[in-house]
């Protein structure tokens, strides 16, 4: 009998050795770390191909949309975008088992694959990544209907991707600079082309049209030291003179400049950076991470913000280019001061609205209603490009302190900042009226 027992004890401890690897693989496997990893491979990626503001957040949104397509459709307390965002529709559902955190990740790196220049970069990631998840012990037929179920949710989103009208606009005429005194022209040091001037061709994702949530008119141009035009310059020139440590500090913390041109003597360089959408998105991680939220939600929060983000930029640029008024290191050179210089380098697109200040609000007000209104945290999206960390009491803080900083950098004159604020706090509270990811 006691050999028996001893037998019998043995066997079961054999038995659960060998099913422990296929019992824990879940939990391995569905670490929602995957899932920011490959965000943020993404986001190393548009840095590294020096992607416009605009032109980043329309891969944000392909691949975030396609991360969490991929992930819904194994929760039931999820919603489908279908339906929701405009011209997509249903994708396509597997009744094969797969781990939705392994299709996730295919689907995001598919889609994020297809929309950037340097596909080795994501490929290499891929590869690496597809074997940390054979690793979990993942069964193989699970782990192979993932990675079908992942490309097919990809193709789907691509294919609606090339419905957009980014294609056309690639071949849309150039842009040319008005020779009246009171419109944008390029600015130094290195006088960059306009940065995408038909980007209101764009398909919008959950606002009607670019035009839908216009901000108030510009200050009407003039060059009579009398006039609002002319005192708002002024107190970006008078600011820029007397600008303290902290201010500066906040003004190159929020830079978020992909492509700045630095000159030393005769020498001549580049410096890359992440653009404000990409600033954004790394704020979604820092969120994500510090509440604990699972691959659901946080790919549920990485599709809200990369959707706000994307049509914030639609709507702002549509201004831009409407109004298309002149930057303040221009007037300012031209009018007030020919030797001043302001803290930041301008960026080579139209001033008004302040792109900072709609895209931050509309990503505050996402992050808030995911997240609460109280939320802080600790902003350490620039320490690996040089900066220290920033401390915010909320989405709300840091959002106005990002519009606020560009009035301390010199770019931009107050009313922008305002009336864009004002601008991304309409298409905010209009997405969440009109988008649902929750039963």
């Amino acid at each position: 009998m006691k050999q028996f027992c001893i037998l019998f004890f043995s066997c079961c401890l054999t038995a659960s050795l060998f099913a422990l690897p296929n019992g824990n693989w879940k939990q391995k496997a569905e670490s929602p770390d995957f899932l920011h990893r490959a965000v943020k491979q993404v986001t190393d990626v548009i840095v590294y191909d020096i992607y416009s503001p605009p032109v980043a957040s329309r891969i944000y949104a392909y691949v975030a949309i396609a991360g969490y397509e991929a992930a819904m459709q194994q929760n039931p307390h999820y919603i489908s975008f279908a339906g929701q965002l405009h011209d997509l529709n249903p994708v396509p559902a597997d009744a094969e088992e797969y781990c939705y955190a392994l299709a996730s990740v295919q689907a995001i790196l598919s889609v994020g694959k297809a929309l950037i220049i340097s596909e080795n970069r994501i490929e290499d990631f891929r590869k690496r990544i597809l074997q940390e998840f054979e690793k979990t012990g993942m069964p193989r037929k699970i782990f192979d209907n993932s990675l079908l179920h992942g490309k097919v949710v990809a193709d789907h989103i691509l294919e609606w991707a090339a419905r957009d009208n980014y294609k056309q606009t690639r071949s849309s005429p150039k842009y040319s600079v008005a020779e009246d005194e009171g419109t944008w022209k390029p600015t130094p040091p290195a006088y960059f082309k306009a940065v995408e001037p038909h980007w209101n061709e764009i398909r919008t994702f959950v606002i009607d049209s670019a035009q839908e949530f216009q901000p108030l008119s510009a200050v009407q141009f003039s060059t009579e030291k009398n006039s609002q035009f002319y005192k708002e310059a002024l107190k970006v020139y008078d600011a820029g003179l007397k600008l303290t440590l902290k201010q500066k500090q906040i003004a190159l913390f929020w830079d978020c400049n992909p492509f700045k041109m630095n000159i030393h003597g005769h020498v001549m360089y580049a410096t890359k950076k992440i653009s404000p959408g990409g600033h954004w998105m790394n704020i979604t991680r820092i969120a994500c991470k510090k509440a604990g939220a699972d691959f659901f939600r946080s790919a549920e929060a990485y599709a809200w913000v990369a959707i706000a983000l994307a049509d914030s930029f639609i709507s702002c640029w549509d201004e831009k280019y409407r109004s298309n008024v002149i930057r303040p290191e221009t007037y300012i050179n031209q009018y007030i001061d020919g030797h001043w210089i302001p803290l930041l380098q301008t960026p080579p697109f139209p001033e008004y609205t302040s792109g900072h200040s709609v895209i931050s609000t509309t990503a505050s007000i996402v992050l808030t209603k995911l997240f609460g209104k109280n939320f802080s945290f600790v902003d350490s999206s620039e320490t690996e490009f040089g900066l220290p960390v920033r401390t915010f009491s909320s989405f709300e803080a840091a959002a106005l302190e990002a519009a606020n900083s560009r009035f301390y950098g010199g770019i931009h004159y107050m009313p922008s900042i305002l009336n864009g604020i004002a601008e991304g706090r309409e298409i905010g509270d209009f997405m969440l009226l009109k988008l649902k990811t929750r039963r």
